[in-house]
């Protein structure tokens, strides 16, 4: 057998510099290790001749890294990253940003910070990521387990008011109009900057308690439409980690109820997309068993939409339909214009409901209830909200495929197509396939041949 070939290692000069820069001495810096290790649950025995050996380049396994990282950035009083210490190794660390629900404060800042810079200096690695379903519903049983953040207050960075947490808001409210209207290839890439190039900064720098809450909500709030839109574009690999970090900011703000949403409205939408039928029902129970007596019926409503539409993709037409009750109650029970209701869950309304509860029956087969359900949601859908109006057409036509209302259909379907050519959106090309894919079987109806040649030219 040959021998392994060398490997010659390079002195690690990012971490002899954050050393230096840090005042510590390499027995002081294993010794803070150590202790970050303890908190993570690792018995880490590191000594001053470790840290020798990582400055001459050897690379630490398994969450070592992030470790370092994190002790090091407590005593600097900022966010130091994996990369900035010198042990990023290449694509290994991209491989698993975004996917871990960190224990930490710091350690959820440096973790999103990373994704966002992987995302806009990595876009095609990320982009081909696959979803781990594991990596769907550990993160919930973390957040389900975890007790609020202490503090969230920081020192050491540029100083954050309420001012900055307005502006990432107002800009947050502004992308979302603009996604509704011209779908997320026109604003996605535009989002991922702005968190790059100003909300990278603002988290890591110097804020009080109820500034650092404030932000860290807003933050959450813009990371999960940044997943949203990573699964309009056909990423869902790069939707789960942005999601998973959603979760965890909204856990740094104190937002229980922001969380839960989190993982029915987001997490388990992305487990539907999917076809990952328990995961979407799990990821929305745990959604009611971790804000129980903290939600507006609204929200409520949502969280029992959410794990109908899993029961019904399992095809339990009972336990969709006691859910489905369920929801229909809590939203009757929600005053339209609550000022309770936090701003999040107002677009939830009648038209939404309708809309859950159509996939519902058409996955159960249930077709006279589908399109009953859909055109109830066409007709409160406002007109301004295209990317919606085109998907809510499809479930109305592939109703009335399964009614065998085949020339219906397809001129219901041909709106669809109609508002979809304005729009860049994978969503709705993938609602548009999955009609066609319904269609099949009536190929040879004149109807049917007319509308797929019609389609032809913008295949």
């Amino acid at each position: 057998m040959a021998a392994r070939p060398l490997v010659a290692r390079q002195p690690n000069e990012r971490l002899q510099a954050l050393i230096q820069e840090a005042g510590c001495s390499n027995a002081g810096l294993a010794r803070r290790v150590n202790m970050c290790g303890a908190e993570h649950g690792l018995d880490l025995r590191y000594d001053k001749t470790s840290v020798a050996r990582w400055l001459r380049g050897q690379q630490p396994r398994g969450r070592a890294p992030g470790i370092i990282a994190e002790a090091l950035g407590r005593k600097l009083g900022r966010t130091v990253t994996i990369d900035e210490i010198g042990m990023a190794n290449g694509k290994n660390l991209a491989s698993g940003v975004g996917l871990q629900f960190s224990p930490t404060v710091v350690g959820a800042i440096e973790q999103v910070s990373e994704l966002w810079r992987s995302d806009v200096g990595r876009r095609d690695f990320l982009a081909g990521s696959s979803v781990a379903s594991s990596a769907l519903v550990e993160p919930s049983r973390d957040w389900l387990i975890t007790g609020a953040d202490a503090q969230v207050a920081r020192s050491g960075g540029s100083r954050v008011g309420m001012s900055d947490v307005e502006a990432v808001r107002a800009t947050t409210q502004a992308l979302k109009d603009l996604d509704h209207r011209f779908g997320s290839g026109h604003v996605r890439p535009v989002v991922v900057h702005y968190l790059n190039s100003v909300v990278s900064g603002l988290i890591g720098g110097s804020y009080r308690e109820p500034v650092g809450r404030g932000l860290f909500a807003a933050v959450a709030r813009l990371t999960e439409l940044a997943g949203y839109m990573a699964v309009d574009t056909g990423q869902p690999g790069l939707a789960q980690r942005y999601y998973i970090q959603a979760l965890r900011l909204a856990q740094a703000a104190g937002d229980r109820a922001y969380g839960g949403y989190v993982l029915a409205a987001s997490m388990s939408h992305l487990a539907a997309e999917l076809g990952n039928p328990r995961e979407i029902a799990q990821l929305a129970r745990a959604a009611q068993e971790g804000t129980r007596g903290l939600v507006t019926p609204r929200v409520e409503s949502m969280f029992y939409a959410a794990e109908a539409r899993g029961h019904a993709l399992l095809g339990d037409a009972r336990s969709t339909a006691v859910l489905s009750s369920r929801a229909v109650t809590a939203l009757e029970r929600a005053e339209p214009e609550s000022g309770d209701d936090p701003e999040w869950i107002r677009h939830f309304d009648t038209a939404y409901l309708a809309d859950e509860l159509a996939h519902c029956h058409r996955d159960l087969g249930q077709a006279d209830a589908a399109a009953q359900r859909a055109e109830e949601a066409l007709r409160e859908l406002p007109a301004g909200k295209a990317r919606r109006r085109a998907i809510g057409l499809l479930l109305l036509a592939a109703a009335r495929v399964q009614q065998r209302e085949v020339e219906a259909a397809c001129q219901t379907a041909a709106q669809a197509a109609d508002l979809l050519s304005g729009i860049r959106s994978n969503r709705g090309a993938v609602y548009l396939e999955d009609f066609r894919t319904r269609l099949d079987p009536y190929r040879e109806d004149p109807a049917a041949r007319e509308f797929t040649a019609r389609l032809e030219p913008v295949s």
